[in-house]
Parts: structure tokens; C-alpha cells; sequence
């Protein structure tokens, strides 16, 4: 099997803590980010960074891809990294969590990948891009505004960098609606922000919520295809043959 490194923003908790298990169970070199590090990680492997500061992108890429050992075969950027709030109807947003949200889900993702494939330009790496999006990305939530706009964003600017970087495969992907954290804000919420909250509590309720380990091994098997340079750039994980 051929070694990867895996760069997986959100390391900490959810997909991208059991993802980063998963991977490092398989032999894969996996450096995290995120802005607390888990008891997982062995601190030499994992960089605490606040990814809303967008001046210290580019210097975490480059520390991440200084870890890189000369054994690897291919590296993976994975866009974990994401938040569901402001959870409400727009006009009730304020600006600053409305740009809190953008940064987080869209501009943070766009300046990795921007760095990411900057700094391996003149290297012969096997290179994937691998964005976690939504499928609110692809439909309306009422109350998710912010959320729906930032993964849409990220789905259409996944096209672009597909487009413009022929060694360099790029998906967006939606992972399913998963047993995390980010699904106990939303039960939390109130009816009048978001009117689906009894839809997402009857999910929990009856069992209906992949697990994040579930999610971790479908999403390895993507991103290990023999054939994932012709997978389609924005793909459901539950879709996948």
C-alpha cells in the first residue's frame, strides 16, 4: 500500500480526529490542525492554529509540508475544518458571525489550497485536495444561510482549482449528516432560528446519524481509490459505488 501524508484542518474532534486515527492505524504520516490538541496527537505532529487569523495560512502549510517525510508517496490536503453557526434567519445575523462563518468555511479552505498548491508547484508528488462540504451546499436550510453560502462557495470554488491544476485532483464532498458536535449545536437551537430542528432531533432519536467512524472509513476508501483522479469534483460519499 502506498504511504500518504494526510494535512487535516479540524484534527481535533469528529471526522477529523477519527479520520487522522484511522489513517495513522493504516501506516499514513497525519498532521493535524486545529486550535486544541487532542491527547491523540503526538505534539511533534500537530500544529494548534486558530485558522480564522488568515495571515498564518500560509506559514502553517509550510510547516505542515516541512514535516513530510521523503517515504511518502502522495499528500493529501483535507479541509475539515468548518462551523455550522450562526444558526438563524439572515436578516437576525450579525455581521461578525456572519463573517466568522465565511472565513471559517470558505476563505480559510480557499487560502490552504491556495498555499498548499503553491508550495508543492515545482514538486512530482502525487497531490490531492479533499474539501469536506454539505449538502446544504447544494440546497436551502432555513436558518443556515451563512452555512449553506459558505459551503457552496467551497463546492464551486473546488471546480475552479480542479480546473486550473492539472496535477492536483480536487473533491468536494458531502460526508452525510453525522454524530458530531456540530449536530448537538443544531439540537440546541431554537425553533424560531432553525423550524427543521425537530427533522435533526428525530435523526438523533432514532438512530438515523452516521458515526464519525463510519464516515472516516468511507471517506479513506475515497481518497484511496485506484480511480479517484476521475472521480467527479463534487460527490456524496453515501452516492459512492
Amino acid at each position: 500500500m502506498a504511504k500518504e501524508a494526510y494535512i487535516i484542518t479540524g484534527a481535533s474532534k469528529g471526522i477529523g480526529l477519527e479520520w487522522s486515527k484511522q489513517l495513522t492505524e493504516q501506516g499514513h504520516l497525519v498532521i493535524g490542525i486545529a486550535r486544541t490538541q487532542p491527547e491523540y496527537f503526538p505534539s511533534n505532529y500537530f500544529l494548534s492554529t486558530d485558522l480564522t487569523q488568515l495571515d498564518q495560512i500560509e506559514t502553517v502549510i509550510e510547516k505542515a509540508l516541512a514535516l513530510v517525510t521523503k517515504d511518502i508517496d502522495g499528500i493529501v490536503l483535507v479541509n475539515n475544518a468548518g462551523t455550522v453557526e450562526p444558526i438563524g434567519f439572515a436578516h437576525t445575523n450579525s455581521a461578525d458571525k456572519v463573517s466568522q462563518s465565511i472565513v471559517l468555511n470558505l476563505t480559510a479552505p480557499m487560502l490552504l489550497c491556495g498555499a498548499f498548491i503553491n508550495q508543492l508547484k515545482n514538486n512530482s508528488v502525487k497531490k490531492k485536495i479533499v474539501n469536506i462540504s454539505s449538502g446544504a451546499g447544494r440546497n436551502p436550510y432555513e436558518g443556515w444561510s451563512a452555512y449553506c453560502a459558505g459551503k457552496a462557495g467551497l463546492d464551486h470554488f473546488s471546480l475552479c482549482i480542479d480546473a486550473e491544476n492539472k496535477d492536483v485532483k480536487v473533491v468536494s464532498v458531502a460526508p452525510g449528516i453525522i454524530d458530531t458536535g456540530m449536530q448537538e449545536i443544531i439540537r440546541q437551537s431554537d425553533v424560531a432560528d432553525f423550524p427543521l430542528i425537530e427533522k435533526f432531533m428525530d435523526y438523533k432519536k432514532n438512530g438515523l446519524l452516521s458515526s464519525p467512524e463510519e464516515t472516516a472509513h468511507l471517506l479513506t476508501k475515497m481518497t484511496q481509490r485506484v480511480d479517484f483522479n476521475e472521480l467527479p469534483t463534487i460527490l456524496d460519499i453515501r452516492n459512492l459505488p
